[in-house]
């Protein structure tokens, strides 16, 4: 056994004793120590709900609040008196008993094991000093509880023992504890909660009443025994509440989710609603599908890489209301919020947009295009030379074929033929806004979004051209003035119905050959249509895809950009976790295709060239269209008569910084391959 530690000990005890044998015990009552505002009468804290009525969780204020000792329960001040300082009201600050007690221990185990610490001494420690076992601390944290007894009184101390001591899972204070674990205000706590936060400042992590149900009993038996012992409750009484079963309200669920509420209620009534509470919300979500998307989404991520992050947003086509949002993998360790605020380059994923803006100024989806590489002058000798992902030439495509493979050359070209300024009022309309600056590299993805406007900009397609506005309250009740206030769902009509079905149509195909094609036999199943995105050096993937009641947008990537291998692309990492994650969403709902407009004009086509069908083409397919843009000759390779050509658009741009480079030039060029 060490000597000189037991000689410290020794010594630190006597000089301890003797302080506090000269000590003449106070009355003196100090006002205005109350270090927090104090806890409002009515507080109760804002409830959310699903759209069924399962509870989620709650909105709980991030203030501190003060308590006054008549406000805690008796039963709780007698419970914590027995259990943490049972001399509390006949020592001075430290208690010579105690001190004696943990000197016998601290020697026989020769280190600070116990400090026999008083109620006072440990609302010194934790307002004033730190938690190291030392000497030296325990003596200033003596001399210092026994000036704290000169100027407070027994009652004062207690109360603020209990606004100040600890209880676990970010609870400071009785407060916040009680509405953490029980969803009350203190004085609301039943004698069995009581007994369960007694025992709680022993050691917070373990003992707090979200820990293990069997450490937390033995932990509540302690305290019911000690007071029992003490005569402060009888052995009936002891066993009546030992074995009592105490409700402690659980951590809330979707983290994401009730975190973005939060946002959304502050910017309707201000930031102060939190902090006055009293609400019950209605949201939007769908608490199984949240479940399945938190789930879905966090295996499917953490399986490429445990650094990468993603985002899964799901919104019911026709009321726009957000079934699940999930805005990372982690809400502990990152409460970033990806689904609603990162703003990520779209890569392909922007493409539908530029076709369905070709297809509402007149252009066909079977009208055929060259993938032939054309240069761009940017000014400055600056020359740009979009590419395809792969570097492969497909040659000539019909618009319907160039979506499906994601073609970079002709939608390059087709956005310069529809014009950047017309392509972004179109994008704004739907719900996606761009900056024209971009040019015409707006057809590859450069100008970033959020995975819900994304999603936003694509529900159109899935809804005949109405555009519902992501909803995540539904509705508010206010429990103190008994008042109702509704969110009405929001849906404005901002495509042709021809449009939407054909784009529709157009993106069925990027998943049954194109680069979606592994979702082939989900299509099958369920009537589906989507798309991938990738970005340049596999930066980001991308997929948003829809049946005619929900759409689903998947994101993943890392926080800060960087390549996430090659094979990362949208198709390949994106689409499995869509995939999986719309397999179960869909189940309960009816399975439809999506409903064909009258206007829309089906007629039979060659697609080798968008001519009408004659009778000895060798390929027939039928093709839809908006009225007035169908062809009306016959193929001219296989029989047709009095034809003239399809008339390709043509390539050169409205835009200065779109026109093509002169021939001959030496500038530098510049590629943009991106999926």
């Amino acid at each position: 056994m060490n000597f000189r530690f037991c000689r410290k000990v020794t010594l630190f005890g006597l000089l301890v004793i003797s302080m506090a044998a000269c000590i003449v015990p106070s009355a003196l009552a100090q006002e205005g120590f109350a270090a927090y505002p104090h806890l409002p009468p009515s507080y109760s804290s804002i409830k959310v709900f699903d759209s069924k009525g399962q509870f989620v969780g709650r909105l709980l204020p991030e203030k501190r609040y003060w308590v006054s000792i008549d406000r805690i329960p008796a039963f709780l001040q007698k419970a914590v008196i027995a259990v943490e300082d049972s001399r509390f009201y006949e020592h001075n600050g430290i208690d010579v008993r105690g001190i004696a007690r943990a000197l016998v221990k601290d020697v026989v185990k020769g280190r600070m094991a116990e400090g026999g610490s008083t109620i006072t001494q440990q609302l010194i420690k934790n307002k004033f000093l730190s938690s190291e076992k030392s000497i030296d601390r325990k003596l200033k944290e003596g001399v210092m509880a026994m000036d704290f007894e000169k100027k407070y009184t027994k009652k004062q101390i207690l109360e603020m023992y209990f606004n100040e001591i600890y209880y676990g899972n970010g609870a400071w204070g009785i407060a916040q504890a009680a509405r953490i674990y029980f969803d009350k205000s203190p004085q609301e706590l039943t004698e069995a909660e009581c007994s369960l936060l007694a025992g709680v400042p022993k050691n917070p992590g373990r003992y707090n009443p979200l820990g293990k149900a069997e450490e937390v009993s033995r932990r509540k038996a302690v305290v019911l025994k000690r007071m029992a012992d003490l005569n402060m409750i009888t052995t009936r009484q002891q066993q009546k509440l030992k074995a009592q079963r105490v409700a402690v309200t659980r951590a809330g669920q979707a983290p994401y989710y009730l975190a973005h509420i939060k946002g959304k209620l502050i910017e309707q009534f201000g930031p102060q609603v939190i902090e006055q509470g009293g609400l019950e919300v209605t949201a939007a979500m769908d608490l199984e599908l949240q479940k399945l998307a938190e789930k879905t989404l966090h295996d499917g991520v953490k399986r490429i890489s445990p650094q990468m992050e993603g985002a899964l947003l799901c919104l019911d086509t026709n009321t726009g209301d957000v079934l699940a949002a999930v805005g990372g993998t982690d809400y502990k360790q990152s409460p970033y919020n990806r689904a609603f605020f990162a703003k990520r380059q779209p890569g392909s994923t922007i493409k539908p947009l530029i076709y369905a803006a070709a297809l509402e100024k007149g252009i066909a989806t079977s009208s055929i295009w060259s993938d032939t590489p054309v240069a761009y002058n940017r000014g400055n000798n600056e020359v740009w030379k979009p590419l395809n992902y792969g570097r492969e030439q497909y040659g000539e495509l019909s618009l319907r074929q160039a979506l499906a493979y994601s073609n970079n050359v002709i939608t390059v070209k087709l956005l310069d033929t529809v014009g950047v300024p017309y392509f972004v009022d179109f994008a704004g309309k739907v719900g996606l806004p761009m900056r024209a600056e971009n040019g015409l590299s707006l057809a590859l993805g450069s100008d970033e979004v959020t995975l819900n406007e994304l999603v936003r900009a694509y529900s159109p397609f899935a809804t005949g051209g109405l555009r519902p506005e992501p909803r995540t309250i539904i509705r508010i009740y206010d429990r103190n003035r008994r008042t109702w206030t509704e969110n009405p769902p929001v849906i404005t009509p901002v495509l042709s119905p021809a449009t939407a079905y054909i784009s529709t149509q157009m993106l069925k195909d990027v998943m049954t050959y194109g680069t979606a094609k592994g979702l082939k036999k989900f299509t099958q199943l369920y009537p589906a249509a989507g798309k991938t995105g990738t970005t340049d050096d596999y930066r980001d993937a991308w997929f948003v895809g829809y049946t005619p009641g929900i759409i689903t947008g998947v994101w993943l990537g890392y926080d800060k950009p960087k390549p996430g291998g090659k094979g990362f692309t949208g198709g390949t990492v994106a689409a499995p976790i869509w995939e999986r994650f719309m397999r179960q969403a869909v189940t309960s709902r009816p399975v439809a295709d999506f409903q064909k407009p009258e206007m829309v004009v089906s007629v039979a086509i060659d697609p080798a060239t968008g001519y009408l069908a004659a009778p000895d083409c060798p390929d027939k397919r039928d093709e839809l269209y908006i009225p007035g843009t169908q062809p009306t000759e016959y193929c001219l390779q296989h029989g047709g008569e009095s034809l003239n050509p399809v008339a390709m658009p043509p390539v050169q741009p409205e835009a200065p910084e779109g026109q093509p480079a002169p021939e001959g030039a030496q500038e530098p060029i510049q590629e943009e391959i991106k999926e």
